[in-house]
C-alpha cells in the first residue's frame, strides 16, 4: 500500500502506536494485558557490582569542581539492551569511559533521553531521593518517544538506589546535611549501523554528579566574589532570575512535537540562543509560542506568575500539559500539589490563592505588571529547584517582578521551604523515599 493510500486518522495514529507496540515488545511486565515475552526485561535482582579500587576525592562544597559540573562519583549503573536478546544484567562499575562505534545512532539520529533528579542528605541523616518514581516513568515515556527499548520504571528505581547506597555515604557524608548530589540516567542507542531506522541495541547508564544549587540568590553564577562579576555591567549579580522573552522566530517546542519527553533534541538547538543571552547579562530564556508569545517555560525549567486578576482574584498560574510542549516536572507537579493542598485557604500572613493551569500571554504578563497586579514569579524545576525572577526582558522592554522578602517572592519561599523540608527529612512525607546505605563502600 502506497503512503498516499493510509487512512490520515490511521497516520495520526502512527506515533501513539508505535509506543505501544514498543513498550509491549520490551517491557510486557507494565503493561494492563499482562503479556509476556521470551526476552529478559531489566532486572534490578541481577545487578553485578565490581568495586572501584581507584577512588576519586570528594570535592568542597561551592568548589571550582562543583560548579565544572564534571566531577562524578566513583560508579555508575550501566545495561545493554539488544533487541535479539533483550536486557543484559545491569553492572554497578566503576565510573569511566566507554566505547561506542563512530555509526552509532545516538550520534546521528538524537536517539538519547534522559532524566534530571537529585539524591539528599537530610538533616536527620538520612540519604533520600524526590518522588523517584515520578522520574522513572517519565524516562519511559521519553525512552518509548524515540523507539529506545522499554523497561519497568521500578527496576530502574531500584537501580539508582543501588547506586546511592554505595556510593551516597562518602559522597554526601552525614557531616555535609542539606547537601545534595545530581543524578543522570541516560539511555543511547548504540548499534553501529547507519541506516535511519528503530534502534536495535541501547545502553542504559545512571551517573551521580556533583552540582551546585542555581536557586540561591547568585543563581547561575558561582559565588566567588572574584568570579561573580557581571562582565557586561561590572557589578555583583543581585537576587532572582533575568529572563529574556524569545523572539517570533525562536521556538523551542511546538503542538505534536516532543517537547513533553526529556530528550537531547529538545535541548541543543537551544543552547546556541541561551548562551547569547547569558552573554548579554541574562540567566535562561523565557521561550514563547506562536503569534500570541504563549509563556511556555523558563530554560528548561517550568515557570510560574503569581498574579492578581481584574476581578480580583489571586492566582498561582502556569502553562498547561494539553499541547505536549511543556514538560511534566516532577518540581512542577509538587508545586501544583501542595499549592493546591495548602494554600487554596490563608495560610499564616499569605493570602489562599486559586492554582490555574492555562495558556496565557506575555501581553496579559505586561498588563499585570503595569497595572500592578503581578505579584511575583519562579522557575521550578530540578536544577533550579525553585529560583525567583526579578526580571523578564520583552521586546525591549524590562518588567521588573516583585521580590516581597528582597530575594524571593513570599508564595515561592513558602512552596521552597515545604519542599525543601521533604527533600532533607524535616517533613516526613511519603515523597521523600529513604535509601539504605552501604557503609562498608565509603
Amino acid at each position: 500500500m502506497s503512503p498516499s493510500a493510509i487512512d490520515p486518522q490511521t497516520t495520526s495514529e502512527l506515533t501513539s502506536s508505535g509506543i505501544a507496540h514498543t513498550i509491549t515488545k520490551t517491557a510486557p511486565s507494565v503493561t494492563t494485558n499482562g503479556s509476556s515475552s521470551s526476552l529478559p526485561e531489566l532486572n534490578a535482582s541481577q545487578l553485578i557490582f565490581t568495586r572501584n579500587t581507584t577512588l576519586r576525592q570528594v570535592p568542597e562544597t561551592n568548589s571550582p569542581e562543583v560548579w565544572a559540573q564534571s566531577t562524578c562519583t566513583d560508579h555508575m549503573i550501566t545495561a545493554k539492551w539488544d533487541s535479539l536478546t533483550g536486557w543484559e544484567a545491569p553492572e554497578l562499575r566503576p565510573y569511566g569511559a566507554f566505547s561506542i562505534m563512530p555509526t552509532a545512532s545516538v550520534l546521528h539520529y538524537a536517539t538519547e533521553c534522559f532524566e534530571g533528579m537529585k539524591f539528599y542528605r537530610g538533616y536527620d541523616g538520612k540519604l533520600r531521593l524526590f518522588r523517584p518514581d515520578r522520574n522513572c516513568k517519565r524516562m519511559l515515556g521519553s525512552a518509548s518517544r524515540i523507539a529506545l527499548p522499554g523497561f519497568n520504571p521500578k527496576e530502574l528505581q531500584k537501580l539508582i538506589m543501588k547506586l546511592i547506597s554505595v556510593d551516597g555515604p562518602k559522597w554526601l557524608p552525614r557531616s555535609r546535611p542539606g547537601t545534595f548530589l545530581y543524578l543522570r540516567p541516560t539511555m543511547i542507542a548504540t548499534a553501529a549501523a547507519l541506516g535511519v531506522q528503530k534502534p536495535k541495541e541501547a545502553l542504559l547508564y545512571v551517573i551521580a554528579c556533583c552540582f551546585p544549587s542555581f536557586d540561591e540568590p547568585t543563581g547561575t553564577v558561582m559565588p566567588d566574589p572574584n568570579l561573580r562579576i557581571n562582565a557586561n555591567k561590572g557589578h555583583l549579580k543581585k537576587p532572582g532570575l533575568k529572563l529574556l522573552a524569545s523572539k517570533d522566530d525562536m521556538v523551542r517546542a511546538w503542538p505534536g512535537g516532543f517537547g513533553y519527553a526529556k530528550v537531547g533534541a529538545n535541548y541543543g538547538p537551544s543552547l546556541i540562543a541561551q548562551a547569547e543571552a547569558r552573554e548579554r547579562g541574562y540567566d535562561q530564556i523565557l521561550w514563547l509560542f506562536g503569534p500570541q508569545c504563549d509563556v511556555t517555560e523558563a530554560g528548561a525549567s517550568n515557570f510560574f506568575v503569581v498574579w492578581r486578576t481584574r476581578e480580583g482574584r489571586l492566582q498561582l498560574v502556569t502553562a498547561p500539559l494539553d499541547d505536549k510542549i511543556i514538560l511534566d516536572g516532577v518540581t512542577r507537579r509538587s508545586v501544583i500539589e501542595l499549592a493546591r493542598e495548602r494554600l487554596s485557604k490563608t495560610w499564616e500572613a499569605l493570602e489562599g490563592l486559586e492554582v490555574v493551569e492555562t495558556k496565557y500571554t506575555m501581553a496579559e504578563v505586561e498588563e499585570a505588571t503595569e497595572e500592578g497586579r503581578f505579584v511575583e514569579a519562579f522557575a521550578a524545576g530540578t536544577a533550579f529547584f525553585v529560583a525567583p525572577v526579578s526580571q523578564i526582558h520583552f521586546r525591549g522592554k524590562d518588567l521588573d517582578i516583585p521580590l516581597a522578602n528582597g530575594v524571593s517572592g513570599d508564595y515561592a519561599a513558602v512552596l521552597k521551604t515545604w519542599l525543601r523540608n521533604i527533600m532533607y527529612g524535616k517533613e516526613r512525607h511519603d515523597w521523600g523515599v529513604i535509601v539504605e546505605e552501604q557503609e562498608e563502600y565509603a
